[in-house]
Formats: structure tokens, sequence, C-alpha cells
């Protein structure tokens, strides 16, 4: 059973980065069959797919993030990051990884999601 734990701070300020590191366990980040992916949920919110590092190394970027996103991996560790940089209020919500199959959206493990909040 694949399992997914997201860790990091729960406040940040703003102009800062935000770093979240999801531990993945039961799998390996490098299977072939799947993608690693963040995802977000403001309150009151949608969910909002913020980018994904594939089995081989490779992110893909959501188009509205990609100039203050980037995710890297440490295979050793059987982990994957999220950088977020010059947050803003705007920026939080509940965090979550999960994995992606790579057939469409579909995403069958997640973690219980961590709250981030930013203020000054």
């Amino acid at each position: 059973q694949v399992q997914l734990q997201e860790s990091g701070p729960g406040l940040v300020k703003p102009s800062q980065t935000l770093s979240l590191t999801c531990t993945v366990s039961g799998g390996s980040i490098t299977e072939g069959c799947c993608s690693w992916t963040w995802i977000r949920q403001p309150p009151g919110k949608g969910l909002e797919r913020m980018g994904a590092i594939s089995y081989s190394g490779t992110p893909n970027i959501s188009p509205a993030l990609k100039t203050r996103t980037s995710i890297s991996r440490d295979t050793s560790k059987n982990q994957f990051t999220l950088h977020l940089y010059s947050i803003t209020p705007e920026d939080t919500g509940k965090y979550y990884c999960a994995r992606n199959t790579g057939a469409g959206p579909q995403y069958d493990y997640w973690g219980q999601g961590t709250q981030v909040t930013v203020s000054s």
C-alpha cells in the first residue's frame, strides 16, 4: 500500500519561500507507472494542480505557477519537494501530495494534507 505524507512549516511570512516535502512509502517514486504531484486548495475554493515530477525526474509545472514554483526529488529518501517562491497570503491553503497514474487526472493515493498559512 502506497502512503504519502506531507511535511513542512504551517506558518510562513509573505515574500518568503515555502518548501514542503512529501515522503513516500510502499512504493518508489522512480517506478515507471506514475508521476508525483502537488495539489493545493485555498479556503472555500477548489483543488488546484500545482505541478508534478515524473518517475524519470522531469518536472511539469502549472503555467499559472511556473515562474515561482519548482519541484525536485531525492530518490535516496524516496521524497519529492515543492518550492513556492515569493509567497503571498493568497497562497494560504491546504497542500497535498498525490500519486498520478499517468492516465489523465487520476490520483490513486493522497497524503492527508498539510495546512499552510501565509501571514506576517
